[in-house]
């Protein structure tokens, strides 16, 4: 019986965790790790008490504004930004962790995850063409950035 390796279980849980987001536009999850532990999940979408995007429709949608772009006007908080925050708001340390992320990081993100002092990122899929300079700022600061492509495996292995 073949298992699944680690990073495709935990790459795995980033979609699922991604299945809960209220954003219009796209569906993103990101998982902190340690030692094969789960510390803490995040998907993208408005913040508590805030009319989620499906209630309150997307402004960057009425205002034709591309994807990655003038992340400002959206009201929703990203999956990554989440994930550090819950792990803030519990008290959990994440320095030297692992993150999942079903997408690349757009920018913010890059830069509070360098702040955090997450070790390294794996991504499934692209974001848009301004997360190659989030990547980049990533690589040269030192946070190992890994494209994983999982591998899909049946019930019988």
């Amino acid at each position: 019986m073949k298992r699944v390796d680690w990073d495709s279980y935990f790459m795995k849980m980033a979609f699922h965790v991604a299945s809960r987001s209220t954003c219009l536009r796209r569906k993103v999850g990101a998982l902190i790790v340690m030692d094969h532990h789960i510390l803490s999940t995040g998907y993208n979408g408005a913040p508590r008490g805030v009319d989620h995007c499906v209630i309150r429709g997307c402004v960057r949608e009425r205002m034709n504004i591309p994807s990655g772009e003038r992340h400002e006007m959206c009201c929703g908080v990203h999956a990554e930004q989440n994930a550090i925050i819950q792990a803030a708001v519990y008290g959990t340390a994440v320095s030297g962790a692992s993150m999942y992320i079903t997408n690349v990081p757009c920018m913010i993100c890059a830069k509070m995850i360098v702040n955090t002092k997450i070790r390294e990122i794996f991504f499934a899929t692209d974001y848009c063409k301004q997360d190659y300079s989030a990547l980049a700022f990533l690589k040269d600061i030192g946070v190992g950035c890994h494209h994983h492509r999982m591998e899909v495996y049946d019930e019988k292995g």
